[in-house]
């Protein structure tokens, strides 16, 4: 199938994806094995990707950036995706973390961290879910005292984060904790905490079931003193802040779905016209032939739709139920796609060094983070059914 045109993209994103495909293909393809034995990604390879420009692409020239617009953000996560990159959380460290200092960040804090991530010098990290809570925020139990004392303003932080995303290697943590725990909903907040407070621990590094190049850490605040210069906007605002910034959660993980979809598809077409059973090429099989073509039509709709998600958003009109619809189809696509391109694959499609393989394994929390497949589903439910 012709791929079909991406109006959305200019000659500017095209150069700057050839430059992000040179960059994954030298600097990450070849290393990415090694990084999964290991279960991290070298932080020289932050600071690679930062004088390369790939790192928080749509921040302002003020605030350190180079001033190009999201989509160049997006080009990342969709280059990582196309060469089967789960590692690198250059993503969550650009779209996810930074827009919250922006928006709600001290001038002086912004300074502080902003050109640092840019650079790939500060690693970030967001501490949502706890070992007792998930995807219900409100009963989050981390909790933050503020004090004044002869030392200053600050806030006294104690309690445990699970699952962190670029955990170990993060500079700065955005903690979501209680400022008034009788206060549910309302009573969270947001506080940056960076590496070297004291107080401030990690544990293991999660063994996974897949994406094992990704750190994944236990953090632990044990009476963190964190200046109060490092909340984030208003206290009580902070479950207000995450739902904003949801939706643009939840487009990144279409967006990088929608590209390793396509990714497992193109090395199945590949691996079926090569291996051959009976005396004949598996593709020749009426089996393969009809189990690929169903896959390329369910990418092609895919597609359409992640450009038609980026564009609404570009233009501020993606809403939660959106943006939830989006993160339901494209996890469950590539759960899809790459179940049945492991299945075309055979007994080497379960073999860990097969691409395919741990791409089958790394899609499996696609449909739980950032939102289980039920919970986007209730969301899209409430909006078809005008349920407030």
């Amino acid at each position: 199938m012709t791929p079909a045109p991406r109006p959305l993209f200019g000659p500017e994103h095209d150069a700057f994806r050839a430059q992000v495909r040179r960059f994954c293909e030298k600097e990450i393809a070849p290393r990415h094995a090694a990084w999964e034995e290991a279960h991290g990604v070298p932080r020289e390879v932050w600071r690679q990707a930062g004088a390369q420009g790939l790192l928080c692409c749509w921040l302002p020239e003020s605030l350190g950036g180079p001033g190009a617009d999201l989509l160049f953000d997006l080009i990342v996560a969709e280059e990582l995706g196309r060469i089967g990159a789960t590692g690198p959380g250059f993503a969550l460290h650009s779209v996810i973390v930074a827009p919250y200092l922006v928006a709600h960040g001290t001038p002086a804090l912004q300074q502080a961290l902003l050109p640092a991530m840019v650079a790939g010098e500060k690693i970030a990290a967001i501490a949502m879910t706890e070992p007792g809570t998930g995807s219900d925020l409100a009963a989050i139990r981390t909790q933050a005292r503020r004090v004044s004392d002869a030392s200053g303003d600050h806030y006294v932080l104690s309690g445990q984060k699970t699952f962190i995303t670029n955990g170990h290697n993060a500079d700065l943590v955005v903690v979501a904790c209680k400022t008034d725990p009788d206060q549910g909903a309302r009573g969270v907040s947001l506080l940056v905490v960076e590496r070297g407070m004291a107080g401030f621990t990690r544990g293991r590094n999660l063994r996974k079931t897949g994406q094992h190049a990704q750190d994944t850490a236990e953090l632990f605040f044990d009476q963190v003193r964190v200046p109060a210069s490092h909340l984030l906007g208003e206290e009580g605002q902070g479950f207000r802040y995450l739902m904003q910034k949801l939706a643009q959660e939840r487009l990144l993980v279409s967006v990088g779905c929608q590209a390793r979809a396509e990714a497992a598809l193109a090395w199945t077409v590949d691996y079926v016209k090569e291996r051959r059973a009976f005396r004949q090429r598996v593709a020749d099989f009426q089996n393969t032939r009809f189990k690929l073509a169903a896959l390329a039509a369910d990418i092609a709709a895919g597609r359409a739709f992640c450009d038609q998600l980026m564009a609404q958003h570009l233009a501020g009109a993606l809403d939660a139920a959106g943006a939830a619809a989006g993160k339901l189809w494209h996890s469950e696509l590539l759960g899809r796609v790459t179940d049945e391109c492991v299945q075309l694959f055979g007994g080497y499609g379960y073999m860990h060094e097969v691409p395919i393989a741990r791409a089958w394994a790394d899609a499996r929390i696609e449909r739980i983070y950032a939102g289980t497949s039920e919970i986007m589903k209730e969301i899209v439910a409430r909006d078809l059914l005008d349920e407030r």
